[in-house]
């Protein structure tokens, strides 16, 4: 185990040795049934505090993901704890009261626990599309602009630039459907780069316009599908 994460771990650990320290020094350990769920419903909502980082769903917005579920489980951590304790202070001999406040707290903590990570999920899951979406667009663009950038030839560079001018309008917006006809207009962007750089203008001519009817039928295609 590397030295951060052992001082991670000690770090996790100096709440609980503490907590239950001053717990069992003070209180020994003779104690009431409500006492001890309280006692556990402390030690659970530190739990939850510690693996809230597990929870926490990858992706772009990671770092505002698991600081809404940190604050969350923080809050809860932190107001089960005032509870607890007053329960354990207070010692009730009937188990009615620190059971059903202390369930409830955990139980509203779950909810929304629950509703922030579907959210979270539906968010991650958005920005995944919309990667994959601007994926197709973004690449060919800045393919075709770097070519633009390494030729000389005024007749090739006029038909790389049609392409690019098609390609960048192109909405970024794609479908599943469409999967096999990008990848095909991508695979002809690749050999118009190479004939371009050869100086072919016969072969950049050609895979000019096999890229732009490749192009309109994508565009096309995509307006049916939506």
């Amino acid at each position: 185990m590397k030295k951060a994460n052992v001082l991670w771990v000690i770090l996790n650990l100096i709440f609980l040795i503490i907590f239950n320290v001053i717990f069992y020094v003070l209180g020994g350990s003779d104690h009431n049934l409500s006492v001890w769920i309280s006692y556990g419903f402390i030690h659970i909502s530190y739990i939850m505090l510690l693996v809230t980082p597990k929870l926490t769903r990858k992706g772009k917005s990671a770092s505002l993901f698991g600081f809404s579920l940190y604050s969350m489980s923080t809050a809860y951590f932190l107001f089960e704890f005032v509870v607890g304790i007053v329960f354990i202070l207070i010692a009730p001999e009937s188990i009615n009261a620190a059971l059903l406040v202390q369930l409830c707290i955990a139980g509203l903590y779950g909810i929304l626990l629950l509703a922030n990570m579907i959210s979270n999920e539906r968010t991650a899951e958005a920005e995944e599309k919309r990667q994959i979406e601007i994926a197709y667009v973004k690449d060919a663009s800045i393919k075709l602009k770097s070519l633009l950038a390494r030729v000389d030839d005024k007749e090739i560079k006029k038909n790389v630039e049609r392409v690019y001018d098609a390609v960048s309008s192109s909405p970024a917006k794609t479908h599943p459907a469409l999967a096999q006809i990008e990848s095909s207009i991508v695979q002809s962007i690749n050999e118009l780069e190479y004939a371009a750089l050869a100086g072919n203008k016969g072969a950049v001519a050609s895979l000019a316009n096999t890229v732009l009817a490749s192009v309109n039928e994508r565009n096309m295609r995509l307006k049916s599908l939506n």
